[in-house]
């Protein structure tokens, strides 16, 4: 099994390696190389920035997008994306402007509103709620910094929630792709944990 960790210049990506690492990837290759992300048996995705910088990154690497879809949406393999990685999966990001995303959960990018009981950005350990069954998600504290949420169109793509100020997406799914507004790679137990789920997710 071969799983692609997709470089594009997205900041966190050597904790994200050796964390997968640590959940046992003995396969995994970290590229930017569109034929291996095509050719890939799972795709990680991951991102901390603004979601503006991000998307132009991945869609300056010629073909990255169209080798994630033909791996993803045609073949059906398991793909993750982590913090803005997840946000990506939007149909838009509106921050600093408003920026197309790749679709594949339709929904938008907004930034979080400050209040007396919720500083922004939401930063540090939070609850992590299921809203639905899935074999990849179980509730338990993992490790949150954003400062934008990620509002889905459809309440059935929204797999679990956290609390910052009211409600909001800790996590996203449909069909072969999650993704996880937490660090796995920053949750300890709990996000080696989820990790090593995703390693073995047949969905």
């Amino acid at each position: 099994m071969t799983l692609a960790l997709i470089d594009y210049g997205a900041g966190n990506l050597r904790s994200v390696e050796n964390a997968l690492r640590a959940a046992g990837c003995d396969d995994l290759v970290v590229t930017a190389d569109t034929d291996v992300v095509a050719a890939a048996d799972r795709i990680v995705l991951p991102g901390v920035g603004a979601f503006g910088a991000c998307i132009g990154a991945l869609r300056a690497i010629d073909g990255m997008e169209q080798a994630m879809a033909a791996a993803v949406q045609t073949r059906g393999v398991p793909f993750l994306g982590v913090c803005v990685g997840m946000q990506l999966l939007a149909t838009q990001g509106e921050e600093h402007g408003v920026h197309a995303g790749l679709g594949w959960i339709p929904g938008s990018v907004s930034a979080m509103v400050p209040s007396a009981a919720a500083r922004v950005p939401h930063m540090g350990w939070n609850d992590v709620v299921p809203a639905r069954p899935h074999a990849m998600l179980s509730p338990g504290e993992a490790y949150f910094l954003h400062g934008y949420r990620f509002d889905a169109d459809d309440a059935a793509d929204v797999l679990a929630k956290t609390q910052h100020g009211g409600p909001v997406t800790a996590a996203v799914a449909r069909d072969t792709v999650i993704g996880v507004q937490f660090h796995p790679e920053k949750s300890q137990s709990y996000g080696l944990a989820f990790l090593s789920r995703f390693l073995e997710w047949r969905p």
